[in-house]
């Protein structure tokens, strides 16, 4: 009984690992992953929550505004009135006021009309808000041709290391032949020690196949931030199913737009800035004098009004501000046409590099088939002793290399169809 537990918990631990070891990923599963993982992606919700607390603290605009001051002063003369009565009537006793005053203010203004500050304000703020989200669009589109440039990698590696398996296994079985002339006399120890020598070789080549296998996988592994292994199954994109469209939808693009609608959000800031503006205000105050310049005591006093004001200064330079503000916008639009003219020019050479590639992968399975009788030829001549073993590793290393090759050409082939895909962003 015990022993059916034992075996029943080892199945399942077989079980666990073997699900484990078989896991399945996709490019567009990694580009994602990739994308979650990369720490630029939290400054989206910084712009937002930082867009949300300057709107709302122009929006406190409207809020009356409250000032309190207090000032104490000496002054070297005074208002005095010395006034000369008829004879008969008695002189006017006015009287003279302190040379030291006294006040404490407290005023209370309330926004009527601001000429539409605020309101472009506001538009200005969330119009620099979307050109920072669309700036960081760019950056995360940037990375995902890193990762293609690393799953691509790892998919030659891969297969690399596949050709490279049935190669040893070839070497380990010629070299079995080997063994068998030596022994029927039909070839030498320097024969053998040959074969010996390209399997040696071999692991080494596989060696440096597996380090740089395992470099790239780890450095994906950062990216996505999810531990991935040798042993994952990394899916071979099938291209020929998506149709590659000839729009170009870039965040670049995006980018520019934004930044053309921005500036001409300041056109209605630097509008609003020379509109005049009208609020109601209070004061009121405690001081010696109060509203009466003849009174010697301390009182209190208040007033209370509109007040209309105007900086009609700002409209010497408003000309010339909005002549900038229009620049800006010419720059935008330049780097806009640059940027879609590099693309212009890239795209047919990216397009021309895939049809390279579709034609030269024609010829590889029809010489890889030839290669291949080659080698089997030159197998059956050293079996019969009028070719050495040393021209049969050649012809062995020759298939080896047009296989390689041809892996070389399938993972090129793909990757000049996802550079397409990245420049217009399909």
């Amino acid at each position: 009984m015990r022993l059916k537990i034992f075996l029943f918990f080892a199945a399942l631990i077989w079980l666990n690992s073997s699900l484990v070891s078989s896991q399945v990923i996709t490019l567009s599963e990694i580009q994602k992953m990739a994308e979650a993982n990369y720490p630029a992606i939290a400054r989206y919700d910084i712009i937002e929550k930082t867009k949300d607390f300057s709107i709302a603290n122009a929006n406190r605009g409207f809020l009356p505004q409250g000032t309190v001051s207090a000032q104490a002063t000496w002054q070297s003369d005074v208002t005095w009135i010395d006034m000369e009565m008829p004879e008969g009537i008695p002189p006017l006793d006015f009287p003279v006021p302190d040379q030291d005053q006294y006040r404490v203010v407290a005023e209370l203004n309330q926004l009527i009309w601001d000429g539409g500050n605020i309101s472009a304000q506001k538009k200005s703020l969330k119009a620099g808000a979307e050109v920072e989200k669309k700036q960081l669009d760019t950056e995360v589109y940037a990375l995902r041709e890193r990762v293609n440039n690393l799953y691509f990698g790892i998919l030659l590696m891969k297969g690399n290391l596949q050709q490279h398996e049935i190669l040893e296994n070839e070497l380990q079985r010629n070299y079995d032949n080997v063994q068998t002339y030596v022994q029927n006399g039909v070839a030498n120890d320097v024969d053998l020690s040959t074969v010996k020598v390209e399997q040696l070789k071999a692991g080494q080549q596989r060696i440096q196949l597996e380090s740089t296998l395992d470099a790239y996988i780890r450095m994906l592994s950062v990216l996505t931030g999810e531990p991935l292994e040798k042993n994952t199954t990394f899916v071979k994109p099938n291209p020929e199913v998506e149709l590659i469209s000839p729009i170009i939808n870039r965040p670049e693009l995006k980018m520019f737009t934004a930044q053309e609608e921005a500036a001409e959000s300041q056109k209605s800031l630097l509008k609003a800035k020379n509109m005049p503006k009208l609020s109601a205000f209070a004061q009121g105050g405690y001081g010696k004098p109060g509203l009466n310049m003849f009174d010697t005591k301390f009182s209190p006093y208040f007033l209370g009004g509109i007040r209309l004001s105007w900086n009609i200064g700002n409209l010497y330079t408003y000309g010339n501000d909005k002549k900038k503000i229009d620049l800006q916008k010419q720059s935008v639009n330049t780097q806009k046409e640059t940027f879609l003219y590099n693309l212009k020019v890239q795209i047919p050479q990216q397009q021309l590099e895939i049809e390279k590639y579709k034609k030269t992968m024609l010829d590889d399975d029809e010489i890889i088939r030839h290669q291949t009788l080659i080698r089997e030829a030159a197998e059956v001549k050293v079996e019969n002793g009028t070719l050495t073993v040393s021209d049969l590793m050649k012809e062995i290393n020759a298939e080896e290399a047009v296989k390689q090759a041809k892996t070389l050409h399938e993972v090129q082939y793909l990757m000049s169809i996802y550079s397409l895909k990245h420049t217009i962003n399909q």
